[in-house]
């Protein structure tokens, strides 16, 4: 093809992308209402010392739902834009290596997911410890966007984290990082985790932190194994 073509290709995968996030972002939206009441019965939950939302501007409700809105749709359609990106870069592959994008991309989003479903669940822990520090006699009023950005963070450092196998498994199809490299270097990826998750996770409480980062060292051994399992087919494919 020629880079008229790539061109003319490229503005067709962005106008088949539009849709799709314009119809996550919609989705995102409706899932505002239900999102926001969720987070405040996380508030709620915290007792007499409970924090209230509030909205430093008349216009601040408008730009937090549209913000949520935007960041909830490109979670959502997720799917349908990579699966673009990889129907893009599709045509200059060969069939096995489109079956390993495809694969790549689908287990990309799954782990992002199921780290963001993590982090939810981090989220009531995080709150209720961060508010024990608050007194008795103290009223608490939070900046709403406030509230929701560290709340989007939170699940966003969750997801990213999942995707440590990921890149691994890909620099290693790619030829730049071996299975055995990887369990050399075991010991730095613990210490790594740890350290991550203690940065990441706002619990004081070392319980969580502790969790997140056995998930991330549980998935660094998995890379590991599937990395090994290609370098051994690579080296029975390679003539001696």
């Amino acid at each position: 093809m020629s880079v008229l073509d790539h061109l003319r290709e490229l503005r067709k995968r962005l106008l088949w992308t539009l849709p799709g996030v314009l119809a996550g972002v919609v989705a995102g939206w409706l899932l505002y209402d239900p999102m926001l009441g969720y987070f405040g019965r996380m508030l709620s939950a915290v007792g007499d010392t409970a924090p209230q939302l509030n909205f430093q501007t008349i216009g601040g409700a408008l730009d937090l739902k549209f913000s949520v809105a935007v960041w909830l749709g490109l979670i959502l359609s997720s799917p349908w834009w990579i699966l673009q990106i990889v129907l893009f870069i599709g045509p200059g592959l060969r069939h096995r290596e489109k079956l390993f994008v495809a694969s790549f991309g689908l287990s990309g989003v799954a782990l992002f997911l199921a780290g963001a479903y993590v982090g939810t669940l981090a989220i009531p822990q995080a709150v209720e410890a961060l508010m024990s520090f608050v007194p008795d006699q103290a009223a608490v009023l939070l900046r709403a966007d406030g509230f929701i950005s560290f709340c989007t963070k939170l699940i966003m450092a969750f997801g990213l984290s999942f995707l440590t196998p990921e890149i691994l498994v890909g620099l290693n199809f790619a030829g730049l990082l071996s299975g055995q490299a990887m369990l050399k270097g075991w010991r730095i990826a613990v210490i790594v985790s740890f350290v991550f998750a203690a940065i990441v996770n706002p619990v004081p409480n070392p319980i969580p932190m502790i969790i997140q980062a056995l998930a991330i060292v549980a998935l660094y051994f998995l890379a590991v194994g599937i990395s090994a399992l290609h370098d051994r087919r690579r080296a029975r494919r390679t003539p001696t």
